[in-house]
């Protein structure tokens, strides 16, 4: 880091730094304060869906007990196919957002298959969809966290160095400052006693 230079322009310096930097602070913890906000939004978000996954699973096992059953084959009856995940700007943050999601069922016989199977169908394209959702909050989740340590670095920079220091600074110069003055008034007073005495010899 440079060394300070104690003069004024230095000091003008250091004074429209100070005032930038408390410009800037207030819309900088603003920020702050919206992006926690959004955070805790999202997750809610996860907790809601991790609950309707939970729920899901419960009600395959509370209304198709029968899936237990052997000789019934389910395996790739339902599959996630394709889904597109969109950006989205969430308080100036990229966020991934769910835009499409494309779940087949494959064709089964209704005749060969018990008629439950309708309703397995069903309930494991719901829950396809719902993990789905689960595992895009919960990335949400992880770019809002870091997206908070990064603005919360920037308002620590602000508040405990960059603030503090430019105060330091300016008092620094302006002691130093009215020290050089005073001392040239002094200066200025025996070099005019000199004078007078110069003059009366």
């Amino acid at each position: 880091m440079a060394r300070l230079q104690l003069n004024k322009s230095s000091l003008a310096r250091e004074q429209t730094q100070l005032k930038s930097y408390e410009r800037f602070l207030p819309s900088l913890d603003l920020k702050r304060q919206q992006l926690m906000a959004e955070r805790a939004k999202a997750r809610e978000d996860v907790k809601r869906l991790e609950d309707e996954v939970s729920d899901l699973a419960q009600q395959v096992g509370a209304k198709l007990p029968m899936l237990a059953q052997k000789g019934i084959d389910l395996d790739g009856l339902v599959q996630l196919t394709d889904y597109n995940v969109k950006e989205v700007n969430v308080v100036g943050v990229k966020m991934p957002a769910l835009d499409r999601i494309e779940v087949s069922v494959r064709p089964y016989s209704r005749l060969a298959k018990p008629h439950w199977v309708d309703a397995a169908a069903q309930l494991l394209h719901d829950m396809i969809e719902a993990r789905l959702r689960v595992k895009v909050a919960e990335e949400r989740v992880k770019i809002f966290d870091k997206a908070v340590a990064t603005i919360t670095q920037r308002v620590n920079l602000f508040e405990k160095v960059l603030i503090p220091r430019a105060k330091a600074n300016i008092k620094k110069i302006r002691i130093y400052l009215s020290d050089e003055q005073m001392q040239a008034v002094v200066r200025s007073k025996i070099s005019k006693r000199k004078h007078a005495q110069e003059a009366v010899s």
